[in-house]
């Protein structure tokens, strides 16, 4: 396209929805299959309303997370090489027993050395103990008190906690259910008019096959819902959720920058003061029984990070792959003064672009800044960026090409940790599983170029109803008037 469009060809009139199949050329072709894109004489159905087809897609992507993990469930999550064989494995049954779970251990709290200090955030710790909590009153646990008495590793050996371990992920994953259905319902509301940019989350594969590896949907509930309350208004609530983010991944914290960038341009810089604000007092509250209870304890996911080397995924194991040893606090100090440019740079480009930018758009660059010169990058973490990408770049073709190098290196990562890659040559390179770390990187890379594109030439951007307009904020003349509703 040499230049923008008409705005008589941009505009469409106020609380109009956008229908994909209208501007989505994927979807358009796509809906051929069921009769071509929404006619003229179309009429919105009086129950299934976008919102509600979007949450009945994410209901059958979440039944089909659970049944992609169902092999490893079948063998009793028996930890055998087959779990990457079949490509299943979950963090969560896995840590029943070493963590303390099965014997109701609190977690950020001093076990006497019986148990190592949990290596993840405060929301998450205090969810996993819920969950064996209701893990163990569904199994009919009745001894609990008594395991202190053996040893850690002959807990695992009881019957009665194999049981409970085993049910230990369906409980689990019942309990994430609620964390995946409210994203997706936080997403179609997000950008106004346009609920359907939500169903490329509703269906997306990452979700289904990365969306129970861990616990992380309860952080991506939390982003989606910061977005959500920021286009209707409230910043407070959108702080609150941030904070309630960080609590369980550290990444939700980034988003503020992204806010800050958009209300300098736009002039609204109280309102990322009370987001701020609120993001801090609830990070507070949650972090406080673990900080006053053991602060050593608390410390534990922080150490841990700190002190890890070069690990899945990452950037670094490639270099490590060819023969370069770094030490830890090396990736630490060029991570953070990398991960400092690229917020940098995205900060200059929020200022310099001619129109503000787009929330989701510079949040969307900051979390891969982070993601791509961080020390580790586990396949779950694309859920980090699901959310905000289908909000930077709803396009289906652009948004399934960036999951294509997720789904091949999901593929490739379990291979790779099963010894499938390897070559079988001691001290040889596992050329195939750099591949495909560079083919995800490269599949980032792409969307990445295509979001900075759509910043610099927002006639681009499809979220776009008018060049200088964003759909989370009303007024197209740069000034924040946002409704409640």
């Amino acid at each position: 396209m040499s230049g923008p469009p008409s705005s008589a060809t941009r505009r469409r009139a106020p609380g109009r929805i956008t229908h994909p199949s209208h501007e989505d050329p994927v979807v358009r072709h796509a809906s051929e299959v069921v009769g071509g894109p929404v006619g003229r004489h179309w009429r919105p159905h009086p129950w299934w309303t976008p919102v509600r087809v979007v949450l009945a897609v994410a209901c059958v992507a979440f039944v089909l997370a659970m049944v992609q993990k169902a092999p490893c469930d079948r063998t009793g999550w028996d930890g055998s090489n087959s779990r990457y064989a079949k490509m299943c494995y979950t963090d969560l049954p896995f840590l029943y027993v070493s963590r303390g779970f099965a014997e109701r251990h609190l977690p950020f709290t001093d076990s006497g050395g019986r148990y190592p200090a949990l290596e993840y955030p405060v929301l998450i710790g205090y969810f996993a103990y819920g969950a064996a909590v209701v893990d163990q009153v569904v199994a009919g646990a009745k001894d609990v008190a008594d395991r202190g008495e053996v040893p850690v590793a002959s807990i695992g050996a009881d019957p009665q906690v194999e049981k409970e371990r085993q049910a230990y992920f369906l409980v689990s994953a019942v309990l994430l259910a609620p964390f995946a259905l409210l994203a997706a319902y936080f997403l179609a509301g997000a950008h106004r008019g346009r609920p359907w940019d939500a169903m490329a989350f509703a269906a997306s594969p990452a979700l289904v096959l990365a969306g129970l590896v861990n616990w992380d949907l309860i952080a991506v509930a939390c982003v989606a819902g910061a977005f959500w309350a920021w286009a209707r208004g409230r910043p407070v609530l959108s702080g609150v959720l941030i904070g309630l983010g960080t609590a369980a991944k550290l990444y939700p914290l980034f988003l503020l920058g992204a806010l800050l960038v958009v209300a300098i341009r736009r002039r609204t810089l109280p309102d990322v003061g009370r987001a701020a604000a609120g993001a801090a007092v609830a990070w507070l509250l949650v972090n406080l029984p673990a900080l006053l209870g053991d602060l050593d304890q608390w410390k534990g996911f922080w150490q841990f990070n700190s002190g890890r080397g070069a690990d899945l995924g990452s950037l670094w194991l490639v270099v490590v792959h060819r023969g370069h040893e770094v030490s830890p606090h090396t990736i630490n100090v060029v991570s953070w003064i990398v991960f400092l440019a690229v917020c940098v740079g995205v900060l200059v480009l929020g200022l310099v672009a001619k129109h503000p930018p787009r929330i989701a758009q510079l949040a969307f660059l900051v979390l891969v800044g982070f993601l791509l010169v961080n020390k580790v990058y586990s396949p779950q973490y694309v859920l980090w960026l699901l959310p905000v990408a289908v909000l930077a770049r709803p396009r289906w073709r652009d948004l399934l090409i960036w999951q294509a190098g997720e789904v091949f290196y999901f593929v490739m990562v379990w291979l790779y940790l099963g010894g499938y890659t390897a070559s079988g040559t001691s001290g040889a390179q596992d050329s195939a599983y750099t591949f495909a770390i560079l083919i995800r990187v490269a599949a980032e890379l792409y969307l990445v170029a295509v979001v900075v594109r759509d910043v610099l030439r927002p006639w681009h951007d499809p979220a776009r109803t008018h060049l200088a307009e964003d759909p989370m904020y009303p007024d197209p003349g740069g000034r924040q008037a946002l409704t409640r509703s």
